[in-house]
This record gives C-alpha cells, structure tokens and sequence, in this order.
C-alpha cells in the first residue's frame, strides 16, 4: 500500500497481533468487498482467467489465492512487513500464478508491466490518492479496469468527506478492546469520481454495499472504472464543491 509511516506502523501492529494469534482463517467461500453477505461478490470482477491482476493491499492473501486458482496471474502488493509475514506464512509453498510482494504501490505500480485487472478490498482509503492516482491508469492496459472498495460510513455514523483530506479512524485489534487511529481517506462517491477522471480513468458504477443489520452504521461503496480503450489522456475537471 501507499501509506504514511504511520498507518504503516499500525498495520504492522494489526499484523504482528494476528500473527501472535495464530489465526487460521478459511479459504474464501464467499468473495466480499467489506462486509460480508452484503453487496456483490467476486462476479463484480468479471472472468478473470489468464488476466494479469494487482490486488493492492492484499493483506492475509486469501482474495489473490483465490483469483490465482480460478486462473488469473495475480501480484498481491502489501507495505506492511507483518501483514506480508502473514501471507508467506500462509502460503508458504509456491502457487501457480501468485506473487506476494512487500513493497510500496506506487513504487510497483510505476515498474510494473500494465494490469488487465487492479483491485482492492477496503484498502484504497489508507492509500493517498494524490499519489497513487497519478501511477494508476497508465499501471492498466488500454480497455483495463480497476475496482475498488471504500469506506463510506463508519461505526459511529459518520458519513464520507467531500474534501480531499484524510481523517482518522479506528482500527480494533481482533479478540480485543484495543483500539488504534490510523487516517484514511473517506471520500463522497462524487469526490472519488472526479479523482479518478482527472486521473485518466472513467468511472462506470458505484454500488452501495451496507449492512443487513439496521443496527450497524458502517457502509462501503464498490467502484468500478475502467482506462479507455484509447491511449491514456489525462484529463482536467472540476473538482466537487462540498455537498454537490
């Protein structure tokens, strides 16, 4: 992930506690995009056989194992040492068509060969758009997609910024009450397409994924864009004035 020291820094707490755990979770059986049984699952993808796939900030690596066994070569891209530990650990022989790599997204992104396919699940808001965007749509082959999820409403409520500001939230160790800040940038869907657009993709839907749970604020939305076919022309538009 592109991510400040910070963030970085309670990912790897985040990482280094599950790793302590012990935890061995399942295999996907069900594909989510940040709440489970809520919202689409892996359809939202398309066929992904013989594509070359970007998970970004791929964490415990089941979503890229996953898409790797259904065919796809798929490099699952983490910043975070501990959460990349987690990975290995769990696959720690070779699969076919799964690359697990500790580094930056930007870094890679510029170096890399084009993606047919770049996804993320719930990573993009710890990822700073101003740096990430710029690299995105030439990171994607002419006619490639990128979809994404993001927080829109936290636990408390609190529904999305329509200011290009990172704000900070909580991220909750698993089995316990403790509780660390980390910033993320928590957009309105407008703000996210203006992003994207400026930055040479077309956003094509946004879908609302909120919890069957009528007591549980927090919702996600799933972004899907697409680099037009054509060459990569970046674009100027204006940007959202707050509560357009």
């Amino acid at each position: 992930m592109t991510t400040g020291p910070n963030t970085i820094d309670t990912w790897n707490a985040y990482g280094n506690h599950q790793l302590a755990r012990q935890v061995q979770l399942p295999e996907l059986t069900r594909w989510d995009w940040g709440i489970p049984g809520a919202g689409p699952g892996i359809e939202a993808l398309g066929d992904v056989y013989g594509l070359r796939v970007l998970d970004l900030g791929s964490g415990l690596g089941r979503h890229a194992a996953h898409l790797a066994a259904l065919g796809a070569d798929v490099t699952a891209v983490d910043a975070s040492s501990a959460q990349h530990q987690r990975a290995v650990t769990r696959y720690p022989d070779p699969i076919p068509g799964l690359r697990l790599l500790c580094t930056d997204a930007a870094a890679h992104l510029r170096e890399a060969d084009p993606y047919d396919l770049i996804y993320s699940v719930c990573s993009m808001p710890y990822l700073d758009p101003d740096r990430l965007l710029p690299v995105l749509a030439d990171a994607l082959v002419p006619g490639g997609r990128l979809l994404f999820s993001a927080l829109h409403t936290n636990s408390a409520g609190t529904g999305p910024s329509s200011e290009l500001v990172a704000r900070p939230e909580i991220l909750r160790l698993p089995g316990t009450t403790e509780d660390h800040q980390v910033m993320m940038w928590t957009l309105a869907p407008e703000l996210w397409e203006d992003l994207l657009v400026q930055h040479g993709l077309r956003l094509e839907t946004v879908t609302a994924i909120n919890s069957p749970d009528p007591g549980n604020h927090v919702s996600y939305r799933l972004y899907a864009a697409r680099r037009p076919p054509t060459s990569s022309t970046r674009a100027t538009v204006r940007r959202s004035a707050p509560g357009r």
